[in-house]
């Protein structure tokens, strides 16, 4: 299959500042909190380096080949999976109206909503502290316009090579941790400890460079179109690289679940959208905003170092959703 790749876009891979809880300067890159403005609910950051990493792995599937080299820029990266506790105040307005200390601002209000679910999206896994899960990446980019809404800091999805250079923490074996399985416990719900089922975040140790249930717990959406291999990336240091979604499918997600094996939680593993995760939606056309049957898909956000231009922040938040029949 062949898609069009770009190698920076600026238009994604940009920030806005904002005169909420953040660095103290534009200088510095620091973990911090990002407080919703006018509401109790907040959010970590964790500050990752640029640099440069091998991508890709000569041990995995042949999607994971050639390894290549990428080279990217400084970048935040969420502590945690979004929690139902974030995402719900987005999907309920009256929700979010009981979360905030002040009337909900007229920008907020604009931003278009996801349609009410018509099955209990968290499957009975939990709801309190759990990932949110079965979203479309296209609902998950609406989730990030809200925050914007909100806060005023542009945040968005990962580029596929962000979040394997994230879940390395600087490694460059099969897990950050080395090349055999025999650690994830200690980091990961999977399907030999889960339960089958999501389990509250951050009760795991965290990677080297801070991030919680980076593997396993839900699998994570980027902002990538999926490819069959690296072929074009071959021979050569991409910088920023990031493969425009120009279809509705497939798209790339990364981490594994709490029902995959232990080899899909790799750091170089990936994973393919597929229409069949609609495939109990009643509605015509499928739904933009829910995949029914994917409640092992969620979010993690980033944010870039880089501040964008409205117009680019714009063009991110407001390209229209692909119909789905």
């Amino acid at each position: 299959m062949n898609f069009k790749i770009l190698l920076c876009v600026p238009a994604i891979l940009l920030i806005l500042e904002s005169n909420a809880q953040k660095p103290n300067s534009t200088n510095e890159h620091k973990s911090y909190t990002q407080v919703i403005d006018g509401t109790d609910l907040k959010f970590s950051m964790e500050a990752i380096p640029g640099g440069t990493f091998k991508m890709g792995s000569t041990k995995g599937k042949p999607d994971e080949k050639p390894v290549h080299e990428v080279q990217l820029d400084p970048f935040w990266m969420s502590t945690f999976e979004v929690t139902w506790d974030l995402f719900e105040p987005f999907l309920y307005r009256d929700l979010e109206a009981t979360k905030s200390t002040s009337e909900i601002p007229p920008k907020v209000d604009a931003v278009t909503r996801p349609t009410k679910p018509y099955l209990d999206m968290t499957f009975g896994m939990g709801k309190e502290n759990h990932p949110a899960l079965a979203m479309t990446q296209y609902n998950a980019i609406q989730f990030c316009k809200w925050l914007y809404a909100r806060t005023g800091v542009f945040y968005r999805l990962p580029t596929e090579a962000e979040w394997e250079y994230a879940a390395r923490a600087g490694s460059e074996t099969e897990y950050f941790f080395g090349d055999s399985p025999d650690q994830l416990a200690e980091y990961a719900w999977f399907q030999a400890n889960s339960g089958e089922k999501t389990n509250q975040v951050g009760q795991k140790k965290p990677n080297p460079w801070g991030l919680h249930d980076i593997y396993g717990n839900v699998a994570e959406w980027t902002n990538d179109q999926y490819t069959d291999d690296y072929s074009k990336f071959a021979g050569k240091l991409s910088k920023n690289p990031f493969v425009e979604p120009t279809t509705l499918y497939p798209h790339a997600i990364r981490g594994g679940a709490f029902d995959d094996q232990a080899s899909e939680l790799r750091s170089a593993s990936r994973l393919a959208s597929d229409p069949a995760w609609k495939q109990i939606d009643p509605q015509i056309p499928k739904s933009n905003w829910w995949m029914p049957e994917a409640p092992f898909i969620g979010i993690r956000l980033v944010r870039p170092s880089n501040p964008p231009s409205q117009e680019e922040i714009d063009a991110y938040y407001n390209k229209a959703p692909i119909a789905d029949y």
